[in-house]
C-alpha cells in the first residue's frame, strides 16, 4: 500500500483530499494541529507545521508505521486581510511562518521518507501569479513566496527523483472563504486609515469570491497530479475572471482603477487622522 501525507487535513480542502486517497487504496497521514478522525487507511498525526519538534515526532510516527511516502501535499495555510500600514509585527510573521515556513519545515523534515518517484504538492494561490490587490497582499506574499518556493524546491528535488508541482487555485467554498468574510469585516470596523475604501472593497471581494467551487474537485485534480505520469509544475482551479483581466491591464492602469473604486474622499481621510 501506498502512503502519502497530507497537511491542513482537518481544513475543507484537506478533508476532501483525504477522503479521496484514502478511498482509492492510499494509507493516508492525516496532519493538522487538532488530529483528525481515524478511519479505514486514514492515520491522524496532530503537528504545527510551525513547530520544529511536532513535525520531527509526526515523521518519525510516518517512519515507524510505513517507512516510505509516495507524496506530500500541503493545504495547510491561513488566510490574512489587513492593511500593510497597519498590520501588527506578529501577525505579518505568522502569515510567512505558517504559508512558507511550515511548507519548508514539513519537507524538510520529510525528505528522507519520499521514495524515488514521489510527488509533493503545495496548494498555492491564483494570487501567485499576480500582482497583489489592496488589503489582500500580504496573503498573495506568501503565496507568491510559496509558489517561488515550490519553483526552486523542482529544480533541486528532480535530481534526486522527485518532482514538485503547485495547484493555484481560486475560491474553493471551505471553511476559509468563511474566516475572509470574518476578517473583510473586522478589517471595515477596525481600520483606521481606509474607512470609506474598505467598505466599498469588501464589495469587490464578496463578488470575486462568490464564484466557488467544491473541495471536492480540488481533491480529483491533487489525485491526477499524484498519479500524472509526467506532472507539469503547475496547474489552476477556479480562475477568476475578473482578476484574470484586471491582470491583463498596464500597471498604471491597475493603479487608477484601483484608486478610483477605492479612494477614500478628502473628508473621510480628514476624519480618520483625528
Amino acid at each position: 500500500m501506498e502512503s502519502i501525507l497530507i497537511t491542513g487535513a482537518g481544513g475543507g480542502m484537506g478533508q476532501a483530499a483525504v477522503g479521496l486517497f484514502a478511498s482509492r487504496g492510499y494509507r493516508v497521514f492525516a496532519l493538522d494541529r487538532e488530529e483528525c478522525p481515524a478511519r479505514e487507511n486514514v492515520v491522524p498525526l496532530r503537528a504545527d507545521v510551525t513547530d520544529a519538534e511536532s513535525v520531527a515526532a509526526a515523521a518519525d510516527a510516518v517512519r515507524a508505521e510505513a517507512g516510505e511516502l509516495s507524496g506530500i501535499l500541503h493545504l495547510a495555510g491561513i488566510y490574512l486581510l489587513d492593511s500593510l500600514a497597519e498590520i501588527p509585527p506578529e501577525r505579518f510573521g505568522r502569515a510567512f511562518a505558517v504559508n512558507l515556513g511550515g511548507a519548508y519545515l514539513v519537507n524538510r523534515t520529510f525528505l528522507p521518507l519520499l521514495k524515488q518517484g514521489a510527488r509533493v504538492i503545495h496548494v498555492t494561490s491564483e494570487l501567485a501569479v499576480r500582482d497583489p490587490l489592496p488589503f489582500t497582499g500580504l496573503y498573495g506574499i506568501t503565496k507568491t513566496a510559496l509558489d517561488k518556493y515550490a519553483y526552486s524546491l523542482r529544480m533541486e528535488l528532480q535530481l534526486l527523483g522527485i518532482r514538485v508541482s503547485v495547484l493555484r487555485a481560486g475560491a474553493v467554498d471551505t471553511g476559509m472563504l468563511g474566516e475572509s468574510e470574518r476578517q473583510l469585516d473586522a478589517f471595515c470596523r477596525g481600520t483606521a486609515l481606509y474607512s470609506v475604501s474598505a467598505a466599498r472593497f469588501s464589495r469587490i471581494v464578496r463578488s470575486v469570491e462568490a464564484r466557488r467551487v467544491p473541495p471536492e474537485r480540488i481533491a480529483q485534480k491533487l489525485w491526477r497530479i499524484m498519479r500524472a505520469k509526467d506532472p507539469r509544475f503547475a496547474y489552476s482551479v477556479n480562475r477568476s475572471p475578473w482578476l484574470v483581466l484586471f491582470d491583463m491591464l498596464p500597471m498604471r492602469a491597475r493603479f487608477a482603477v484601483i484608486r478610483a473604486i477605492l479612494k477614500a474622499p478628502e473628508e473621510s481621510r480628514r476624519a480618520a487622522k483625528r
